[in-house]
């Protein structure tokens, strides 16, 4: 995958995990926030109603002021919340985080607000809870005890019962603070819930069972985080699979045009991000398409017309056969007939190449070849079929110590004896190779001294059929098809052919350029 569009999804998927991820913290802790409020409004509303019923807690439970900082305050002096103020109204209790501790606040039945901070709510409430019915317990007789603790649990919302078994008796650290203090707090972790051991004036100890604390990985909470992540994750991804839909939707749209006979039809080059490649790739494709028809249909007809002439000779010639008056007439036909049969035979050979090589290219097996000596062989083999003419290869500078090329020798053999051979048919008398090759490229100049080609004509000779004479003899050499080939082979090696005026000959120049190694340039 390319790298820019990688990063581009990849940055969007991670975009949206921080925001999924944000958001799920958010909710989080936005829902803890107020499970926890509630929780500590619940927790201690047992203490805070006991104290709000008692005319004087300052005074009747001195050790909260001393430890809590309990005290009394005039509604009219304290800056509340309206809804804060609603709620105390009602006899709740409000609670709210100052600094490291926890207010609780609650309306007393005389009027003002008891205000209490406590540090750690769940250890100061249960502790301060214990000194209450330390204190309520310590007052009543040995035998009103048991009815006392049933009213204290009913009244204060915890469990509470005396040790009497010697192994209920904790042991240890416990036991010393129990001695100590005459009350023990006991939490062996923190999700667990705490035991309050008291110790009453006579040596009873009474064992005083909390609720359960605090619970901020509550499955519940857990459970509604994980739906709202997925949804989010669901939405976001029936999004991002709607916008595919529709753009791959649009890709089938034009498929079907296609199908039809629309061979123009194009993908929106502007369509989203995801199959902007596809399109891309489809479009190419559509117009590979689209020139291959064409290509095959400017095939079919040039066909059918260089095909004519050649059958047409060959019937007229079998005609003239019958009526020959000698063994001499009848051999001319039949040499005739026989170079006819010859000329269809190289048109069909041709015609076959660049079929080949114009629809899809052909397989090629590129190996290290020595692109010097392919010259040579080339001028060698022109020199050979035209003596009187003067074929010549040049090599530019220390060009023979980079002629090894990653090429198709055969193919790189034929663009040669292409252009050479059509360089040796236009002529006047001379025709040059000139090789310049280095580390990155192979160039390789084909130079005639005749009348050269026009420019206006310098693309029209690639096309194939095309002859800029409008001969269709055979001494106008060739069907229109070398020059195509040449340019069909450079592509499939990477490279190009074009041409301009010689420089210093005056006729034609052919120049073929291409890659010295193929490596991703190969296609």
């Amino acid at each position: 995958m390319p790298l820019v569009p990688f990063l581009n999804m990849f940055g969007r998927l991670l975009l949206v995990a921080l925001v999924i991820l944000a958001l799920s913290a958010g909710l989080y802790s936005g829902v803890n926030s107020v499970r926890e409020r509630d929780w500590q409004e619940r927790f201690a509303t047992p203490l805070m109603d006991w104290l709000a019923v008692s005319p004087h807690p300052q005074m009747s439970y001195p050790w909260l002021a001393a430890l809590y900082g309990l005290r009394l305050e005039p509604v009219g002096q304290m800056t509340l919340d309206p809804v804060d103020e609603e709620r105390l109204s009602y006899g709740q209790v409000v609670t709210s985080t100052e600094g490291l501790g926890v207010r609780v606040r609650r309306l007393a039945n005389s009027g003002d607000i008891i205000d209490v901070t406590f540090r750690d709510l769940y250890r100061d409430v249960s502790e301060a809870t214990a000194l209450l019915v330390l204190t309520h317990l310590n007052g009543l007789l040995p035998r009103d005890r048991s009815a006392g603790m049933d009213s204290l649990s009913d009244e204060l919302n915890v469990a509470i019962e005396p040790v009497t078994g010697a192994s209920d008796i904790p042991g240890g650290p416990t036991l010393e603070r129990l001695v100590e203090r005459g009350l023990a707090f006991v939490q062996l972790d923190k999700s667990d819930a705490a035991r309050v051991y008291l110790r009453l004036n006579d040596g009873t100890v009474v064992r005083m069972e909390m609720p359960e604390p605090f619970h901020a990985m509550a499955w519940s909470v857990i459970l509604l985080v994980f739906c709202v992540a997925a949804a989010i994750a669901g939405i976001f991804l029936y999004l991002l699979l709607r916008d595919v839909d529709q753009n791959l939707r649009a890709v089938e749209s034009v498929a079907v045009r296609i199908a039809r006979g629309e061979l123009n039809a194009r993908v929106d080059p502007r369509r989203g991000l995801l199959v902007r490649r596809l399109g891309r790739t489809f479009n190419s494709m559509a117009e590979h398409i689209q020139r291959l028809v064409e290509v095959q249909r400017e095939m079919i007809h040039a066909v059918s017309h260089e095909l004519r002439t050649p059958v047409a000779r060959i019937r007229f010639g079998v005609q003239m056969i019958e009526d020959c008056p000698d063994e001499a007439s009848r051999e001319k036909q039949l040499t005739g007939i026989d170079s006819d049969i010859q000329e269809l035979d190289e048109l069909i050979d041709e015609i076959l190449t660049y079929a080949r090589l114009e629809q899809g290219g052909p397989i090629m097996n590129l190996q290290e070849a020595n692109v010097a000596d392919i010259a040579r062989q080339v001028v060698d083999e022109q020199q050979r079929l035209r003596p009187a003419m003067q074929f010549s290869a040049e090599f530019v500078g220390d060009s023979e110590s980079w002629a090894l090329s990653d090429v198709e020798p055969r193919y790189i053999h034929r663009a040669l004896q292409n252009l050479v051979g059509n360089a040796g048919r236009y002529a006047a008398g001379k025709v040059r190779v000139r090789c310049q090759f280095d580390e990155q490229n192979c160039r390789i100049d084909v130079e005639d001294d005749g009348p050269g080609i026009p420019e206006s004509d310098w693309e029209k000779v690639f096309t194939a059929f095309a002859r800029l004479d409008d001969s269709r003899t055979r001494t106008s050499g060739g069907y229109g098809l070398g020059l195509s080939i040449v340019r069909r082979i450079l592509y499939w090696h990477g490279g190009q052919a074009f041409v301009t005026r010689s420089a210093d000959m005056g006729g034609a120049a052919f120049s073929l350029v291409w890659p010295r190694r193929q490596g991703e340039n190969s296609h």
